[in-house]
C-alpha cells in the first residue's frame, strides 16, 4: 500500500503557519482597514467657456468617455426672420454637409461615413446646430468637417433646388399629419404674425422664391462669428480652443461668410426658382374663410384662424426681389397674441384638440433651459404623467379619450403650456371640459382636485430621472451645454437643477398655474392672456357633425377662469 509522502511536510507547514495568521488578524484588529470614499462632484465643475477674440465661444465639459461630442451652434432660427428670408431656415438645415470649396458632395458623404459616428443639422425656432458624436481619436478631422460645410460650402443652384423639391415632398407628408403639425399650428396661434408665430416648416408660396442668392443673404446675416458657441462634451479645454482657434479663429467679427463663385459645372439646372413647379397639396378649406392673418392666411390647409388681441404685428409677404433685403431686427421681442384656428374635418374618426397659455421665461434666470431633450418641464403635470395610473379624475378614466398629454415649449422670452388630446368626435365638447378641469385644479388651494404632496413629490421624483437619464446621452449631454451657454452665459449643472427641483412646493405651484392660466403673464413683449385652441373634428359614419365655434370655445374657457376674454 502506497503512502502519502507529502503529509508530513504539509501539516508542518500549516503549524509554521499559524503564529503569522494569527500575527496578522491581530494587527489588523488594532489598526483598522482604510476606506475610501468617492468625492461626488457634479459635471458642471469640468465646464470651461473661452471667448476668442472675434467673438466666437468655445464650451467644454470634459467629463471622459469612449466618445466625444462636438458641435456648432448658430444664434439663428424661423423666430428671426423676416419677410424676405421667411422658410429659409428650413433650407438651410437641409443643405448642410453639401460640397464645399474642397469637397464635392459624394465626398462629403464618404467623409462622414468614415467617421462612424452620429453627424446631424438640425434647426429650431431659436437656434441652428450642428452636431457630431464621434470617436475621441476623431476630435480633429470632425471639427474640420462642421468648419467646412459651415464656412466653405457651395451652395450650387441644383442643391438649393434639390432640397427645395425635398422640402415640397416633406412639407405635404408632415401637414397631411396633424398630429405631426399640431406643435407649429399652437405656435402659429398664439403668436400670430410675429417671431415665435413664424412657420418653422418653408411655407409652400415661399419656395420658388428661394434661390442661391437668398440662402447667401441668409448666411451673411445669421452666421457671424459672435452668433456662435462651439460646444465639446469629453474634450480637454485647451485642445478644443486650439481647434476652435484653429478652423473659426480667423473669422472676421460682424461678417457673415459669403458664398464662394462656382463655375458652370456647378449650375447645370436649366430650371430657375421661377419656373420650378411644387406639387405638395394641403386638404381643401371649408367654412367660413381665413380673418386677417399674414402668415396663415397664405397656407390653403387651414379653414379658419381668430385672434383674441388687436393685430399690431403686421407682416407683408412681398419682397423686394432685386435681393436689397430689409434689415433684420434682433432684438425684437415675441409677442403672445393667442387665438383659435380649426382645420378641416378629419376622415379619421377622432377629433384633436390643443389648448395652450403663455409662459414666463427670462434669458437671465437658469430654469427651464433651452434643450428641449432634456429640459425639464414644470412639475406641475397631473398624477397620470407622474408614474401613477391609478390617479384619482384624470382624463384617463374616461373611454373615449385616445390620447391625453401635456407639453411645455420654452424659449428666451416666452413659452407655452397646455394639454393635447384627441377623442371620439361626439365627444369633443366633453374633452374640452375635461382639459379645463385640469388645469383650473392646478391653481386650486383646496378640494378633491387639488394637487396634494404626494403627487407633486412623485412627479418631481420622474422629473429627476428623466433628467439624469436623458443626460446620459452624449448628443444630449452635448446640446445641453451649446444652448444653455448660447442663451445663459453659463451650463446649469445637473446638482443645481435637480436642487431646484426639489425646493418646488404645493405652494408655488399653484401659484404659477393661477398666473399662467389666469392670463397674467407679464413678458418682455407683453401678450393678450387669452387661451390658444388649435382644433380639427373628425367625422363618424352616422353622427352628424355640430359645429363648435370659437365663441362657444371661449365661453367653456371663461366659466373655468382660464385666461382672459
Amino acid at each position: 500500500m502506497l503512502k502519502p509522502q507529502t503529509l508530513r511536510p504539509l501539516t508542518r507547514s500549516l503549524q509554521q503557519a499559524a503564529p503569522l495568521v494569527r500575527n496578522a488578524v491581530a494587527s489588523t484588529g488594532r489598526r483598522g482597514l482604510a476606506t475610501v470614499v468617492a468625492e461626488e462632484k457634479d459635471p458642471v465643475e469640468l465646464d470651461q467657456i473661452t471667448t476668442l477674440p472675434n467673438g466666437i465661444r468655445v464650451a467644454t465639459e470634459a467629463l471622459p468617455g469612449h466618445f466625444s461630442g462636438i458641435g456648432v451652434y448658430v444664434d439663428a432660427g424661423s423666430r428671426y426672420e423676416n419677410d424676405a428670408l421667411r422658410g429659409v431656415s428650413h433650407i438651410v438645415d437641409r443643405l448642410a454637409f453639401k460640397s464645399t470649396k474642397s469637397s464635392s458632395g459624394d465626398e462629403m458623404i464618404e467623409k462622414i461615413e468614415s467617421l462612424g459616428g452620429n453627424i446631424q443639422c438640425a434647426s429650431s425656432r431659436e437656434s441652428l446646430m450642428y452636431q457630431s458624436a464621434t470617436f475621441n481619436s476623431a476630435v480633429p478631422t470632425t471639427v474640420g468637417l462642421l468648419a467646412e460645410t459651415i464656412r466653405d460650402p457651395l451652395i450650387t443652384e441644383d442643391e438649393v433646388q434639390q432640397q427645395l423639391e425635398t422640402a415640397d415632398y416633406e412639407i405635404g407628408e408632415i401637414w397631411s399629419k396633424p398630429e405631426l403639425i399640431l406643435p407649429e399650428l399652437v405656435h402659429m396661434a398664439a403668436y400670430k404674425d410675429n417671431t415665435l408665430g413664424n412657420p418653422l416648416l418653408c411655407p409652400k408660396e415661399r419656395l420658388p422664391l428661394i434661390n442661391r442668392a437668398v440662402v447667401e443673404a441668409y448666411r451673411k446675416e445669421f452666421y457671424k462669428p459672435e452668433r456662435m458657441v462651439v460646444a465639446f462634451a469629453g474634450v480637454n479645454h485647451e485642445e478644443a480652443v486650439l481647434l476652435t482657434n484653429q478652423y473659426f479663429g480667423d473669422m472676421q467679427k460682424g461678417t457673415g461668410p459669403s458664398l464662394i463663385g462656382v463655375g458652370d459645372k456647378h449650375t447645370t439646372s436649366s430650371a430657375t426658382p421661377s419656373q420650378q413647379a411644387f406639387t405638395a397639396s394641403h386638404p381643401t378649406p371649408t367654412g367660413a374663410p381665413p380673418q386677417t392673418s399674414n402668415l396663415l392666411s397664405k397656407i390653403p390647409f387651414f379653414k379658419n384662424i381668430s385672434t383674441s388681441a388687436t393685430s399690431n404685428a403686421s407682416v407683408n409677404t412681398s419682397f423686394d426681389t432685386s435681393l436689397n433685403f430689409p434689415p433684420i431686427d434682433i432684438s425684437t421681442p415675441s409677442q403672445y397674441t393667442g387665438g383659435f384656428l380649426t382645420l378641416p374635418p378629419s376622415p379619421h374618426p377622432r377629433t384633436q384638440l390643443s389648448p395652450a397659455s403663455p409662459t414666463s421665461t427670462s434669458p437671465s434666470k437658469p430654469s427651464p433651459s433651452p434643450p428641449p431633450t432634456s429640459t425639464p418641464a414644470p412639475p406641475s403635470k397631473r398624477s397620470s404623467e407622474a408614474g401613477d395610473p391609478s390617479a384619482r379624475a384624470g382624463p384617463e378614466k374616461h373611454g373615449w379619450i385616445e390620447s391625453c398629454i401635456a407639453f411645455n415649449h420654452s424659449y428666451t422670452d416666452s413659452g407655452l403650456f397646455g394639454i393635447a388630446a384627441s377623442c371620439t368626435p361626439p365627444q369633443v365638447a366633453q374633452m374640452l371640459e375635461v382639459m379645463c378641469r385640469e388645469l383650473n385644479a392646478l391653481g386650486q388651494e383646496t378640494g378633491y382636485s387639488a394637487l396634494k404632496e404626494g403627487e407633486v413629490q412623485r412627479a418631481k421624483n420622474q422629473l429627476r430621472s428623466s433628467l439624469l437619464m436623458n443626460l446620459e446621452s452624449r448628443m444630449v449631454e452635448l446640446e445641453d451645454l451649446g444652448r444653455q451657454v448660447q442663451v445663459h452665459g453659463r451650463k446649469v449643472g445637473v446638482k443645481e437643477m435637480c436642487k431646484k427641483i426639489e425646493d418646488v412646493t404645493v405652494k408655488d405651484l399653484r401659484r404659477v398655474a393661477r398666473q399662467i392660466f389666469g392670463g397674467e403673464v407679464k413678458n418682455v413683449g407683453g401678450g393678450s392672456g387669452a387661451p390658444t385652441v388649435v382644433l380639427q373634428e373628425g367625422e363618424l359614419e352616422g353622427w352628424k357633425r355640430k359645429e363648435f365655434g370659437w365663441e362657444d370655445i371661449q365661453g367653456r374657457i371663461a366659466r373655468w377662469k382660464l385666461g382672459r376674454r
